[in-house]
C-alpha cells in the first residue's frame, strides 16, 4: 500500500482520534497505526475501507502519494 504517512496522521488528528481509538475502531492494535504513520506498514484493503469511512474520504484519497495531491492544499501537521 502507498498510504502517505503524513496524510494518514493528519486525517487521524483531524478526526479527533488517538492512535489507540482508531486502532480499536478498525479492530487492530495501536502499534499497527503507529507503523502506518511511520511508513513501516500498510493496511489491508478491508482496513483501508474502514479507515476511509471513519475519515470521511475515499480509499483512493488514502492511497495518493503526496506528490499526487494538489499543491495548494496545506498538508502540515502541528
Amino acid at each position: 500500500m502507498n498510504e502517505d504517512p503524513r496524510e494518514f496522521r493528519r486525517r487521524r488528528i483531524e478526526a479527533g482520534l488517538s492512535q489507540t481509538e482508531l486502532a480499536s475502531r478498525i479492530g487492530r492494535g495501536r502499534s499497527r497505526i503507529c507503523d502506518v504513520e511511520k511508513g513501516r506498514a500498510g493496511l489491508t484493503p478491508k482496513d483501508l475501507k474502514a479507515v476511509a469511512e471513519i475519515f470521511h474520504c475515499t480509499v483512493h484519497d488514502l492511497l495518493l502519494e503526496a506528490d499526487d495531491k494538489p499543491a495548494t492544499a496545506d498538508r502540515s501537521v502541528a
